[in-house]
C-alpha cells in the first residue's frame, strides 16, 4: 500500500510542476503589473483608473451586451436543434449533428472570411447595424458549443419520465416545462459557459470583420502593444475576476438544478 500511495504522489508532480509554471507564476506576473506603477511602487491606480476611464467602462458593458446577446441567440437555436435530434428516430441525426459541427474543422481565417463576404453583400442590400454583425459573427462561431452539451444531456434523459408524465394525462408542452426543460438545465449552463465567456474575449471575430476593438480582449491587446503592461493586466485581473464569478454562479446554478430534477 506504501509503495501504490508513493507511486500515486509521484505521478501528480507533473502536473504540480505544469500547474506551478504554466498557471500560478504567470498569475502572480500579472497580479505584480496590475498592482505596481513603472517604478514597481505598490499602487491602486490601475484599479482606479479602469473604473473612472469612460471608455474602458464602455468597452466592458459593450462586451457584456454582445456576449448576452449572442448567447441568447445561440441558445434560441441551438436547444431547439438539440431537442429534436435527441428525441428524434432518424437515422441521419448523427450525420445532421456533424454538419453543424463541420466548420469548425474548417480554418478559423477561412471561416471568417467567407462570413465576411456574406455580411458585406448583405449589408449591401439591408441597412445592418454592425452590433447586429457582430452578433451574426459570434454566433456563427459558437453556436457548435451550445448544441453540443444541450444535445448530451437530452439524449441521455431518461426517455421513460416523459412517458410516465404523459400516461399520466400531461400534455407535451407539461411534459417539457416540468420534466425535459429541467433536467436539461445543467446542459444549457454548460453550453451558456462555453459561448458567454468567449463571447466576451474573442475580439479576432470583430478584427477580421470590421478591425474592431471594442471588446474587452482586444482593449488588453491594445494596452499590451502601447507597452501599458500595469493597465493590461489589470483589466486582464478584472476580467478574470468576472470569469471566476459566473464560473462559480453557473457551477452552483448546475449543481441546485440537477438536484431538483432527480426529484422530479
Amino acid at each position: 500500500m506504501r509503495k501504490l500511495s508513493f507511486s500515486r504522489k509521484s505521478l501528480g508532480i507533473p502536473y504540480a510542476l505544469f500547474l506551478l509554471v504554466f498557471v500560478i507564476a504567470p498569475l502572480l506576473v500579472l497580479f505584480y503589473y496590475a498592482f505596481t506603477d513603472g517604478q514597481g511602487q505598490f499602487t491602486v491606480a490601475n484599479l482606479t483608473g479602469f473604473f473612472t476611464n469612460p471608455n474602458t467602462v464602455g468597452t466592458l458593458c459593450y462586451s457584456f451586451a454582445l456576449a448576452i446577446v449572442t448567447t441568447a441567440v445561440c441558445l434560441l437555436l441551438a436547444y431547439p436543434i438539440a431537442y429534436i435530434l435527441a428525441f428524434s428516430n432518424m437515422k441521419s441525426k448523427s450525420v445532421i449533428l456533424m454538419l453543424f459541427v463541420m466548420p469548425m474543422w474548417i480554418n478559423f481565417s477561412l471561416r471568417i472570411t467567407a462570413l465576411k463576404e456574406v455580411l458585406t453583400v448583405l449589408e449591401g442590400n439591408l441597412a445592418m447595424h454592425p452590433f447586429l454583425n457582430a452578433v451574426i459573427g459570434m454566433t456563427y462561431d459558437f453556436l457548435p458549443f451550445m448544441i453540443l452539451p444541450i444535445y448530451t444531456t437530452i439524449s441521455k434523459l431518461d426517455k421513460s419520465l416523459r412517458e410516465a408524465a404523459m400516461d399520466l394525462g400531461a400534455s407535451e408542452l407539461e411534459t417539457f416545462w416540468k420534466i425535459t426543460l429541467p433536467l436539461s438545465v445543467p446542459g444549457i449552463i454548460s453550453g451558456v459557459s462555453m459561448v458567454f465567456l468567449p463571447a466576451m474575449t474573442n475580439y479576432v471575430v470583430l478584427d477580421m470583420l470590421y478591425n474592431s476593438t471594442y471588446i474587452m480582449g482586444s482593449l488588453i491587446g491594445s494596452y499590451f502593444a502601447a507597452y501599458n503592461w500595469h493597465g493590461g493586466s489589470m483589466i486582464a485581473l478584472i476580467l478574470l475576476g468576472i470569469i471566476c464569478l459566473f464560473t462559480l454562479l453557473t457551477n452552483g446554478s448546475g449543481e441546485e438544478n440537477t438536484r431538483g430534477g432527480a426529484l422530479l
